[in-house]
Parts: structure tokens; C-alpha cells; sequence
């Protein structure tokens, strides 16, 4: 971590503030036809979606007094290894079913504010485990909290999440546990974390379990990684949708190959402007959300389907990073068949089409 997380960013000279208030400039609204579209969500972490307020009303559940400004300033950060210190300090303060129930609750009504009908939430079941907690008990939970939200014309799915850097034992046990919560709104396991961490190789028989039980599969690789992570994904692993891959930019057999197989690329702007993935990939100081490859991956043939990863935690929600696709170049024509996409390659068993 190149920042200590309690300190404020802008007052280290290697994290200059000019460029996050260049990003929290006001944005031009989004075009009424494609706001008003109903839209899926498939790459959203439930844990990073969890807002300043609603840290704090966690906090005091256990007794700890925190303000909503030291929240804010533990959620400023530019790069990822900031990012990954202020998602494991949020949540510390997840210890019960009660608290994924009100996390829970709080992400549906986000969602349905921003018109979205379906959504794939990511749950950190490997943080779950390594904490000692009962992620059944957790997950039953917040099945319950969200379970009213259907009627309101919001359907979610959830999918199971290991955390790469813990190894292929861990992440067995998140697609063990999986298999035990016996519920059919569980749709995926995948893998998140430290790509660079382990081997892609270490974790094949990990993914071959979790197809014996039925779940699809999917990881984040290409985030922060090259194009060999993604393509290792596809051969190693089997996954039908890669987290991010903005990666396959450089590599136009890989563009190829995901537009021959019609694998996804969960495509997250804010995130990898704020996490300095962006940057990293096009070997920059800084980077613009007008540099991001979105346009030409999706021009390319390439699925794509558009999400805000962890939302609160960057500062942004549906419509923004529409918007943030907007300014890139893409037309209201181009928008509105991202939309569909996401729809048509959700791991829904009925194909992630709103409920009637």
C-alpha cells in the first residue's frame, strides 16, 4: 500500500488530489431514452456497495462511534492496493446475519433507484470463512431482507466468491459452502483478489468442482494483469465471463478468441479509473475515462456488459458509468445494446429477463 489508510489523499505527493477532483467533476446527464431502459447489473459486490451512512450504522451496532467524513476519506483512494485496504477495514464491520440483511436491503433499493431489474451480487464468502463467520447463516439472511424486493420488479442472483491470494484450499471451501446453502439463487463461483498472487493452473480442480455442483464460472483476471490471465481463464479454467479484462486490449488473437466464443468481459470504468488499473494498462501517470478501451473491445465484437463493481466505494452507480460510456465515444444505439447484453448473458437460468 502506497498510502497508510488513515491518512487523506492529496497529502502524499505521489497521490495528487487534482486528479480525484478531476473525476468527481459533474457529469452531463444520460440521454432520457437509455436512462429510462431497464438494466441488469452482472459484476457488483454487495460489500462494496456498502455507502458512508450505512458504515457507519454498522459501526454502531458493535459499539464503534465513527463519523461519516472518516468514512469518506477511507474510501479516497487512486490505486488498487488502497482500494483492497479500505474493503478489508469495511468489512470488519460485517459480524452477523443481521448486518448482511441491512447491507443487503440497502444494495436492492440502490437498484432499483437506478432502474435496474436484475442483478448478479457478488458475496465474499472467502472473506466470510477466514473471519470464522457462518456464511449460511449470513446468506439466509439477506435472502430474507431482499426477498420483498421481486414484487417491486427486482430479481436477484449472487454468486460465490474466493479470494485468489488464500489459495486453492479456500477457495474449495467457498464452493463447498456454496453447495451447501441448497439454494437455486446461487448462479456462480468466481474468483476475486490479487490476480498477479497464485498460478491460474492452481485452481482448476476447484473450478471443475463447482461445475459438478451446476454453478457457471467466472474470475476477474485482466484487471491489473496482462492478457495471458485472461486467456488462462478461458483454457485453465473454463469461465463464461471474465471480471474486467480490459487486459485483452493488447492482445488481438485473445479479442478474437472472446468474440468467436462470445465470452463476456465485465466491463467496471470507475473502478479501474479509480483503482489506477486504467493507467496501469495504458503504462500512464494518469488516465482519463475517455482512454478507457470500452469502445473498442465492444466494436471489436466482444460481449461486454457494463457494471460499477463496488459503487460506493468508487463513487459511482448504473446510469453514471452509462454515462462514463457515453463520454468515451459510444452512441445511444451502441448503449442500448450493452443494456440488452446484460441481460442476455445472465447466468439466470431463465436468461436474466425482468419477471413479468
Amino acid at each position: 500500500m502506497s498510502v497508510p489508510i488513515g491518512l487523506q489523499l492529496g497529502t502524499t505527493p505521489d497521490v495528487p488530489l487534482y486528479h480525484i477532483d478531476r473525476f468527481r467533476m459533474k457529469l452531463p446527464p444520460l440521454s432520457p431514452r437509455i436512462a429510462s431502459l431497464l438494466k441488469a447489473e452482472l459484476h457488483l459486490h454487495l460489500e462494496g456497495a456498502i455507502a458512508p451512512t450505512t458504515v457507519c450504522a454498522l459501526a454502531a451496532r458493535h459499539g464503534v462511534a465513527l463519523a461519516e467524513e472518516e468514512v469518506r476519506r477511507r474510501y479516497d483512494y487512486q490505486n488498487f492496493a488502497e482500494f483492497i485496504e479500505a474493503f478489508k477495514w469495511v468489512t470488519s464491520f460485517l459480524h452477523e446475519p443481521g448486518d448482511y440483511a441491512l447491507i443487503a436491503e440497502r444494495l436492492a433499493e440502490h437498484l432499483l433507484s437506478q432502474n435496474v431489474a436484475y442483478a448478479e451480487v457478488t458475496l465474499s464468502i472467502g472473506v466470510m470463512l477466514l473471519r470464522k463467520q457462518q456464511p449460511e447463516a449470513n446468506f439466509e439472511a439477506l435472502l430474507r431482507a431482499t426477498e420483498p424486493f421481486q414484487h417491486r420488479g427486482l430479481r436477484l442472483r449472487w454468486i460465490f466468491d474466493a479470494v485468489r491470494q488464500f489459495g486453492p484450499e479456500a477457495a474449495r471451501a467457498v464452493v463447498e459452502t456454496a453447495r451447501n446453502c441448497q439454494s437455486n439463487a446461487i448462479v456462480a463461483f468466481g474468483i476475486g483478489g490479487d490476480e498477479m498472487s497464485l498460478p491460474t493452473a492452481d485452481f482448476r480442480r476447484v473450478y471443475d468442482r463447482a461445475r459438478e455442483f451446476g454453478f457457471h464460472a467466472l474470475i476477474h483476471a485482466g484487471e491489473v494483469g496482462g492478457p495471458d490471465k485472461i486467456r488462462e481463464a478461458i483454457e485453465l479454467l473454463g469461465v463464461e465471463r471474465i471480471g474486467h479484462g480490459i487486459a485483452a486490449i493488447h492482445d488481438p488473437a485473445l479479442m478474437d478468441l472472446l468474440t468467436e466464443r462470445k465470452i463476456p468481459l465485465e466491463v467496471c470504468p470507475a473502478s479501474n479509473l479509480r483503482t489506477g488499473a486504467l493507467a496501469r494498462q495504458l503504462n500512464r501517470e494518469h488516465a482519463r475515462i475517455e482512454d478507457h478501451p470500452l469502445p473498442t473491445l465492444f466494436r471489436r465484437g466482444i460481449p461486454v456488459v457494463l457494471s460499477t463493481d463496488d459503487p460506493a466505494m468508487f463513487h459511482t452507480n448504473l446510469e453514471q458509468e452509462y454515462t462514463n460510456a457515453a463520454r468515451m465515444g459510444l452512441r445511444g444505439n451502441e448503449l442500448a445494446r450493452i443494456a440488452q447484453m446484460s441481460f442476455d448473458h445472465a447466468f439466470s437460468a431463465i436468461g436474466g429477463k425482468p419477471a413479468a
